[in-house]
């Protein structure tokens, strides 16, 4: 019995200690977990307020969210290794982002988590991790 407990135990911390990156599957999950939130917010109406501040078409702005979220989640830091230093409020200054399109983009992550199948668990823990980040984006008040 204390065997089967130890290694429980020993299979949970190995969970915990792997990245978010990891968690959700690599580079090509990524990819995908990227492609479906924006495919979301071209095709519901009710993101309509996101999907205006993005270029047309968006493969610049899908590539530069990947490459992001690639460092963000503890994979290759694409981003920086490009870009540099994210700067994420201040590149995103230009826009006027309140609680709405917070919420707006919060909500396209959220449909994209559940419609790549991302269990609870994981999706409560990237989601808490998402709203810290795009709250700070927020610009404006409403």
């Amino acid at each position: 019995m204390q065997d089967t407990q130890n290694t429980q135990q020993d299979a949970a911390q190995a969970q915990d200690e792997r990245t978010a990156y990891e968690l959700i599957g690599g580079e090509s999950r990524l990819r995908e977990l990227v492609d479906r939130f924006y495919d979301i917010m071209q095709l519901e109406a009710d993101f309509a307020g996101i999907h205006a501040m993005h270029p047309v078409p968006n493969d610049g702005s899908r590539d530069k969210l990947f490459m992001f979220l690639s460092g963000w989640l503890g994979g290759p830091n694409l981003f920086i290794e490009k870009y540099g230093h994210p700067m994420l409020r201040a590149r995103h200054l230009p826009f006027a982002i309140g609680t709405t399109e917070r919420d707006q983009w919060l909500r396209c992550m959220a449909m994209a988590l559940e419609d790549l199948g991302y269990d609870d668990d994981l999706r409560l823990r990237l989601m808490g991790a998402f709203y810290q980040t795009a709250d700070w984006m927020r610009n404006r008040p409403h």
